[in-house]
């Protein structure tokens, strides 16, 4: 996300929380380390695998994706275009296949949107054009069951907003060979939240906004510190604007045991942004990385990153 001049102060985008891979139950698969990186160009995350049985295990594993809730204001993202989803199994590229359901109000609407050529992710003029070819009747009926919002026009083309969700998941088959590890790889661009406009300011501390963000990315005095002497150092302008980040931790835990090894590298991008994510024994390996190891760790919080970046 490009961060730029907001119509209002608290203008905001939420970070979209995507995690590692997910398998189905096993007592037999170990994972023995997982590399973490993550900045706001590139999470990479490196795995390896051990099979401590005596037979191969080919089973499903999912990269689940976010909902997307669609909305007349809400920007709905791409994942097949923006994400540059990749994968490895032994140096090796890994063939992904990209499933997108669709439902509302608790029920499944794929094969429905599928019958009337509607995309199940609904984006720009094209939904709409779609929509616009639509016979009459079957319009109406989308309309009064609230799955549809009429949008206006633009002057040329009559506008129309979904209002169903998009379910998303990255597939694969996989064997993990009988007795031995792998290294599984995968990397993909985030898609990134933050605002602009002074929301970290003193007089807005005692707000449940910034209480809860406070909780969530582990913003400590010594960060509002540093933040309030940047600020006055700038004649007490504002002028600086939050990136988030967010990587989705706990559904990974699903392997025999523990991660035996994890390590977890923050790369805040520029030296001079300041930085702030909930995490112990943090190490700082230069100006823009930061570094985490556990032994035998079991996820109990998903990972949200502050990043706040000031006007050169």
């Amino acid at each position: 996300m490009v961060l730029t001049a907001p119509a209002r102060a608290n203008d905001s985008e939420a970070a979209i929380g995507i995690g590692g891979l997910t398998l189905i139950r096993s007592e037999s698969i170990r994972l023995d380390t997982q590399e973490l990186f993550i900045s706001r160009d590139q999470v990479r995350v490196e795995y390896r695998f051990t099979n401590t049985s005596d037979r191969d295990i080919e089973t499903l594993v999912a990269f689940p994706l976010p909902d997307i809730v669609l909305s007349p204001i809400a920007r709905a993202p791409d994942f097949a275009a923006e994400l540059d989803f990749r994968t490895t199994v032994d140096g090796q590229p890994a063939q992904l296949q990209l499933v997108q359901r669709a439902s509302f109000r608790g029920q499944d609407i794929t094969a429905r949107l599928q019958r009337l050529n509607l995309p199940i992710l609904a984006r720009g003029e094209e939904f709409s054009v779609a929509v616009n070819r639509l016979q009459p009747d079957s319009r109406a009926t989308l309309l009064r069951e609230e799955m549809l919002l009429d949008g206006g026009t633009d002057g040329q083309t009559q506008l129309w907003d979904a209002l169903w969700t998009v379910h998303t998941t990255v597939t694969r088959r996989q064997t993990f060979p009988a007795a031995r590890s792998i290294e599984v790889r995968h990397s993909y661009r985030p898609v990134i939240g933050g605002r602009i406009g002074g929301a970290l300011a003193a007089d807005l501390r005692r707000t449940p906004e910034f209480l809860e963000q406070r909780q969530r990315q582990c913003i400590d005095d010594s960060f509002l510190a540093s933040l309030d002497r940047r600020v006055a150092a700038r004649g007490g302008a504002p002028d600086y604007g939050e990136v988030w980040l967010q990587y989705v931790l706990r559904p990974g835990a699903n392997w025999a045991g523990p991660i035996a090894d994890f390590r977890l590298v923050v790369d805040k991008g520029n030296p001079r942004s300041l930085a702030s994510f909930c995490a112990t024994g943090v190490r700082r390996l230069d100006d823009r990385r930061f570094e985490v190891r556990y032994r035998n760790f079991v996820p109990d919080r998903d990972l949200d990153i502050l990043i706040v970046d000031f006007v050169q």
